[in-house]
């Protein structure tokens, strides 16, 4: 069901990244998401999420996050894609939702340029996507999850001054929309212990900036933007540990020909 649902929305996010272009709305966007998520027998997984009783649930079917937002800004429809913007969306879903029975939850997400863009964003874009292959190459049984970390850091590192957010991570997945253990995009001595097995689904999402690695809350309560005000990138996706390597649930169709900028 994992692979199954991870593969359906692939294919939404492909539709929604395509849609991407000057004068479209946000709002538009998440429209859209939801009506794709519900034709394919599956349930927007973060609309109406809370983590905490106390908190408002979260209002739309993706996170529509711009610029200097990371990630869970609200998807709105006065809020319009212009040239030279950067548009991070990332959407969870719960499949299949028949009746009573709880399905299984896939997460995955992509950063868009829309329009024309600088050179220095593309690169952040191409790094963040690269960092995001880099961590999946690293994420096989027996490796631990430090080892994902590590990866993704070296190689971000190793590409110029680019910040790595560390408040937040990618997680498991499978059971629920967030799930132990935790996946930083930086090397943590504490995760040694982690070790993957065939079986595990996880969810890899490299968060990295133009800027610092510091981040805080909007005034809305929910979108987390870099305190520095760069532009940053997000990818992601759900992966299966098996035997021998991991399985992407998440592969959109047309991925190696994708250019987002």
């Amino acid at each position: 069901m994992i692979r199954s649902g991870g593969e359906i929305l692939g294919r939404i996010l492909s539709e929604l990244a395509k849609m991407c272009k000057p004068g479209i709305s946000t709002g538009e966007v998440d429209d859209m998401a939801e009506r794709l998520i519900k034709e394919a027998g599956g349930k927007p997984s973060f609309k109406g999420f809370q983590s905490r009783s106390s908190d408002h649930p979260f209002p739309c079917t993706i996170c529509a996050s711009l610029n200097e937002q990371l990630v869970h800004g609200f998807a709105r429809h006065d809020v319009v894609l212009k040239d030279g913007d950067i548009f991070s969306i990332d959407i969870g879903m719960e499949y299949p939702c028949s009746g009573k029975r709880k399905g299984f939850f896939t997460d995955t997400a992509v950063t868009v340029a829309i329009g024309s863009v600088p050179e220095k964003t593309k690169a952040l874009l191409r790094v963040t996507r690269e960092a995001l292959e880099i961590g999946i190459k690293a994420a096989k049984a027996g490796n631990a999850v430090s080892d994902i970390g590590r990866a993704i850091e070296e190689y971000v590192s190793a590409q110029g001054k680019y910040g790595i957010v560390r408040d937040l991570v990618g997680h498991g997945v499978g059971h629920a929309v967030h799930e132990d253990p935790r996946i930083p995009n930086y090397y943590d001595k504490n995760l040694e212990q982690w070790i993957l097995r065939p079986g595990m689904v996880i969810a890899i999402e490299p968060m990295i900036s133009l800027g610092g690695y510091k981040v805080k809350t909007a005034t809305d309560g929910w979108a987390i933007e870099m305190s520095d005000k760069s532009l940053c990138a997000h990818f992601e996706h759900t992966i299966i540990i098996n035997k021998h390597g991991s399985t992407v649930s998440t592969r959109r169709p047309d991925e190696k020909g994708e250019k987002f900028w």
